[in-house]
């Protein structure tokens, strides 16, 4: 390939020596010209010298013509400019050169010596603009390559440090590097000693399979104030008595320093050209801002990590602030399961045994989820239990009261409200209290009418327990009356949370094999009814969760039986 500067190469071709001499003496000062009497001495020529800009022939030549000689360069030189002479005007001669050969001009002779001259430059300025665009066009592909190639690096890349080393290599090898070194560069790196630095720095490389006598050498020339630049830098330093190659390539982005990059040629290999330094340059910008996402990445996931850390210790003390143990009672069987949504949530239950003997069961949702409603369900528990811990507790209703006046102005100003059930179950006299601030209902059955009735219809249906009123965090103060009841033997009091009744279900069914509803209380009836056996809440959950594909609330659950 012939750089758009230098001078063109001509080939003439001409059986009479008079043409070709002609032709050399019009040309000799513009052009680098090559002379062959016949088309098997110029393709001789070809082979030695490679390719011309411009090839001008005779057309009747012995042995070789000149449509077929054009022809052959038109295969092997597809860009060359191809000039066809001759002295007769035959126009299927004429038709046949331009399809076969596929030439620029068609000369006869004798020419004339102005318009010959016009013709050879029109040749002369069409092989540059095809050189140039050709360049052009190879240059583009290159860049979009190396660009694919630094992309596809860092998106199949592993890990930040795998992506540096797959970087390091790719341009390494692009450029034609013996070798090449890449050190990255924190935010915070200390530039005041350069050979500090150099000791201290961790570098990715790579190194050229054909070069085994090129090693780079500590870049002591490196100074701080080069650090803080944007240029390509090339030098020449001294390597086992050799003078080899350098170039100190910074990886900019967004005016920061994100790495340095070090290729080095030893002899007999060449300089970088400068077409070579502006793709550097541009591939560098690119590897910059790589370097620079990656490593945004990575703080990301290390953040992560330490946030996931931190998450599973906070479930392990949500889960220790809710009752490991529950009490063990002759006269009542409570059970309780807790599954957030999340690593913590703002789902609590507690259950109470006061030493005056009354059992206390409550169960809340703060709305939200995650840490903010696990630090409120943090609050409300401990409040809660200080309530509870009296010597003797109020009514339900005035419990609630004391709780929404505690957390009134703390849920308000993040606004956030809490729902929630507590309710007082005395044994001696089997009544059972209860106050609901804005939570589902609660519901109540026989266990042992439910069992007596299996086989005789109609089937029993729950009793929900419809006393309620707002969510605490709504109104400054908060009111409602509380409910009773009594509990007999065999009944069972559920209370539950809404990201029971709210789970989305996948149900099958031979018109829809894929259709999703939420459970809702019906449906949470019917999996009770098709308990055939005592209630076990962890079954029941078990159940519930099966069909719940994804969970996208906390789950809390907690009974009561009387035994």
């Amino acid at each position: 390939m012939q750089a758009s500067g230098s001078r063109i190469k001509l080939l003439v071709v001409d059986d009479e020596p008079d043409n070709l001499d002609l032709i050399y003496r019009t040309f000799r000062r513009e052009f680098d010209i090559f002379r062959a009497k016949s088309g098997l001495d110029a393709l001789q020529i070809l082979t030695q010298a490679g390719e011309m800009g411009i090839v001008i022939s005779d057309q009747r030549m012995p042995k070789m013509s000149g449509t077929e000689f054009l022809s052959i360069v038109a295969d092997r030189f597809p860009d060359t400019i191809r000039i066809l002479l001759t002295g007769y005007a035959d126009v299927d001669e004429l038709v046949g050169a331009i399809n076969s050969s596929k030439v620029f001009k068609f000369v006869t002779k004798p020419w004339n010596p102005g318009e010959f001259r016009a013709i050879v430059q029109q040749a002369a300025d069409a092989y540059r603009l095809l050189k140039q665009r050709t360049n052009e066009l190879h240059r583009s592909l290159r860049r979009e390559s190396l660009f694919n190639a630094v992309t596809t690096a860092i998106r199949e890349s592993l890990d930040y440090h795998n992506m540096l080393q797959i970087i390091v290599e790719t341009i390494g090898q692009t450029f034609a590097a013996d070798s090449c070194l890449l050190y990255p560069i924190s935010k915070d790196e200390d530039f005041s000693s350069s050979e500090r630095f150099w000791k201290q720095a961790i570098a990715y490389s790579f190194y050229s399979q054909t070069s085994t006598n090129c090693y780079p050498v500590t870049p002591s020339n490196l100074l701080p104030e080069w650090f803080e630049s944007n240029q390509i830098q090339q030098n020449l330093i001294e390597h086992d008595g050799q003078q080899c190659h350098q170039l100190q390539v910074p990886l900019m982005y967004q005016k920061h320093l994100q790495a340095i990059m070090l290729l080095y040629r030893c002899p007999p290999a060449v300089n970088w050209l400068e077409e070579e330094l502006s793709l550097l340059s541009e591939v560098a910008e690119q590897a910059a801002l790589a370097i620079s996402q990656a490593r945004l990445y990575q703080q990301i996931q290390q953040q992560t990590e330490q946030m996931r850390a931190e998450l599973a210790v906070a479930r392990q003390v949500q889960t220790k602030l809710l009752r490991q143990n529950l009490p063990q009672l002759e006269q009542v069987k409570i059970q309780a399961c807790c599954y957030p949504a999340r690593e913590v949530g703002g789902d609590f239950f507690e259950a109470y045994v006061h030493p005056q003997g009354n059992i206390w069961l409550a169960i809340g949702d703060v709305s939200g989820k995650g840490v903010p409603a696990a630090l409120f369900m943090a609050s409300t528990i401990s409040v809660l239990r200080r309530e509870l811990t009296q010597a003797s507790p109020p009514d339900p209703n005035v419990i609630m009261q004391n709780l929404n006046q505690t957390l009134s102005e703390d849920l308000v100003s993040n606004n956030c409200f809490i729902t929630m059930v507590l309710a007082c179950y005395n044994s001696a006299t089997q009544e059972l209290s209860y106050a609901n601030a804005g939570h589902v209902y609660p519901l109540v059955w026989s266990q042992t009418v439910r069992h007596r009735n299996a086989l005789s219809p109609p089937p029993i249906q729950p009793n929900y327990l419809k006393v309620r009123g707002v969510p605490l965090g709504i109104l400054p103060h908060w009111q409602a009356p509380t409910g009773r009841l009594i509990l007999n033997t065999g009944d069972i009091l559920l209370l539950i949370t809404d990201g029971i009744i709210e789970a989305t279900v996948s149900q099958s069914s031979q018109a829809d094999s894929s259709r999703s509803s939420m459970l809702n209380e019906s449906g949470l009836w019917q999996l009770l009814m098709q308990e055939s056996a005592a209630l076990n809440l962890e079954r029941l959950l078990a159940r519930v969760r099966e069909f719940n594909l994804v969970q996208e609330d906390d789950q809390t659950i907690l009974s009561l039986e009387v035994l």
